[in-house]
């Protein structure tokens, strides 16, 4: 409504400009006629119709000007809302030290002759262009400046685009030498900036230079795993490489050496694929609540640790889990046998997503698939695992089952019906059908 009214007094203001020049345009070409009038009073007659002309066009070129310069001016706001704040706040921030070095460099410049002031235009062209670019380069590390702006930036991208702010995540190394991360992420099951810190790629590569090739094989796998995920398209990956500050001081923990560096012998995990759970960890922890952010792991201890201090834990083991497939018992699966399994008789096999299924008189088949009956499933702290049987040996499983509860509730012949031998006895005083006692 507002912008409608504008438009009409905008309109109006240059049409009645537009009328006014045109009959004083209109005194030009009647002075021609001045000798011989074409008709009486032609010269207020003329004005007349000048102006009505000029009001006419000034009133219709105006409109379309305004709803064209409203339609640009809607186009660049919506385009300013778009862009995150934590830009808008780094270009600003870069004007003012573009201004800030064209001031002290242009007292110098300014003094040379002929050509000093154009050169300070030109170097404060070349000034802010220089300060702009660095203060987007170095947007994120801003955060460690300001750390208030890291929270209060992503809400206001989150209301200016009309969606929930995205939550930054915090990559852990154990979840980076895994690799299902990769996976998860191309998937577009995360949302959000993927942040790896610089202790993390510390202790990776720490990992893949170790001497010990299992190690090794890890590190330089996380490595890679990084690579591929920085080069997908739609994801966005940074390494956060500023961060060195220890944390968990005040509860003992031991002095930091280089940023990602921790002992490889006393502090390793069983299987986890990375190493320690002390200054690594907790800078980790710490870094994610400066951010306000997530950590994604597949860490047991890391998760607990994280969680008891109020942080957002992304768990890949909890994820797989709740993606399995559900089976139950009497369904059919079509497995391949691999190894023998624990009790005698018994043979393993594992579905695609790796749940064990551990197949009755399966020893003697491995090698080969064949289609089993789920008779139970047994949920564990480690996973789930499924218990079946073939289908043949279910089939004579269950006709053996239902064969000795029919054996079991049929009389043996020649027997007595059921506690009836406790109250009859013979006339030798034995029981009924047992044989007199002789004297």
């Amino acid at each position: 409504m507002i912008a409608r009214a504008v438009g009409f007094l905008f309109s109006l203001t240059v049409a009645g400009l537009a009328a006014f020049v045109s009959s004083e345009a209109s005194k030009l070409y009647t002075r021609e006629f001045k000798d011989w009038p074409p008709i009486p009073n032609f010269e207020q007659t003329y004005a007349y119709v000048f102006a009505a002309f000029g009001l006419l066009v000034g009133f219709t070129v105006s409109s379309l000007i305004y709803r064209q310069a409203l339609g640009l001016f809607e186009d660049i706001l919506s385009d300013l809302r778009r862009i995150p704040g934590r830009d808008k706040a780094a270009v600003i921030l870069g004007v003012f030290i573009g201004l800030g070095m064209t001031t002290l460099v242009g007292l110098l410049v300014i003094r040379i002759p002929r050509f000093g002031p154009h050169l300070v235009v030109l170097l404060g062209m070349v000034c802010v262009y220089i300060g702009v670019a660095i203060t987007l380069s170095m947007k994120e590390e801003l955060y460690f400046f300001f750390p208030g702006l890291a929270s209060r930036g992503s809400s206001a991208e989150g209301e200016a685009s009309g969606r929930p702010p995205a939550q930054p995540k915090l990559l852990d190394t154990n979840v980076i030498i895994d690799g299902r991360i990769a996976d998860i992420a191309r998937a577009g099951f995360i949302e959000g900036p993927i942040l790896v810190p610089a202790f993390v790629l510390d202790e990776l590569h720490l990992i893949a230079d170790s001497s010990d090739t299992l190690k090794r094989n890890r590190g330089r796998r996380g490595l890679d795993i990084l690579n591929q995920m920085q080069q997908a398209e739609g994801l966005e990956v940074r390494v956060l490489d500023h961060y060195a500050r220890p944390a968990g001081d005040a509860r003992g923990a031991a002095p930091l050496g280089p940023a990602g560096e921790r002992g490889m012998d006393s502090q390793a995990r069983e299987g986890g694929g990375a190493y320690g759970a002390g200054p690594v960890d907790a800078k980790l922890v710490q870094l994610a609540k400066e951010l306000g952010g997530a950590i994604i792991t597949n860490d047991f201890n890391l998760n607990k640790v994280a969680q008891l201090q109020g942080i957002r834990v992304l768990n890949v083991n909890e994820l797989a889990n709740a993606v399995k497939p559900v089976v139950l018992p009497g369904e059919d699966l079509s497995v391949t046998i691999v190894r023998e399994g624990k009790e005698p008789d018994q043979g393993v096999a594992y579905l695609d997503d790796g749940t064990m299924v551990v197949v009755e008189h399966g020893k003697d088949r491995i090698g080969q698939t064949l289609r089993i009956v789920v008779t139970s499933v047994l949920q564990t702290v480690a996973g789930k695992m499924i218990f079946g049987n073939p289908e043949a040996g279910a089939e004579h499983s269950r006709a053996a089952s239902a064969a000795s509860e029919q054996a079991r509730a049929r009389p043996a012949p020649g027997s007595s019906p059921p506690n009836a031998g406790s109250r009859a006895t013979s006339p030798g005083g034995g029981k009924r059908g047992q044989s007199p006692r002789l004297s």
